[in-house]
């Protein structure tokens, strides 16, 4: 398995991420095989087919499984747009911040995701 470098300019594949925070490494991909002594041929998935699958090593990086990096994902329930709704439990803390000009009530509160340290 192997991770492909890319570079997302405008006026290329842009691999469907934009702006500041792009992509540097997509993947990972399956080599099927070696084509010459410094390039490889993938198996991409559908959505990248208009990519020529045979890369030279320069663009690539070794893709290595570590179990302990593994993050389980959190058991919350997701709509179909892709949002969850958090439910406050109580109010931990109140204050009134006070600006120059005016006061600006301020709220701490503990949501049914999270724990006493994660409060806001």
């Amino acid at each position: 398995m192997v991770l492909l470098n890319v570079s997302p300019m405008k006026g290329v594949i842009r691999f469907g991420k934009r702006g500041k925070l792009t992509l540097r490494y997509i993947g990972p991909y399956e080599v099927l095989q070696r084509v010459k002594n410094v390039s490889y041929k993938f198996a991409l998935p559908p959505e990248i087919e208009r990519i020529h699958p045979v890369f030279h090593v320069s663009i690539l990086r070794k893709f290595v499984l570590d179990l302990n990096k593994v993050i389980s994902e959190p058991d919350m329930e997701i709509s179909k747009d892709l949002f969850h709704v958090e439910q406050p439990i109580r109010i931990m803390d109140t204050q009134i911040r006070k600006l120059r000009n005016k006061e600006i009530p301020m709220v701490k509160v503990l949501r049914n995701r999270y724990n006493m340290e994660k409060c806001t």
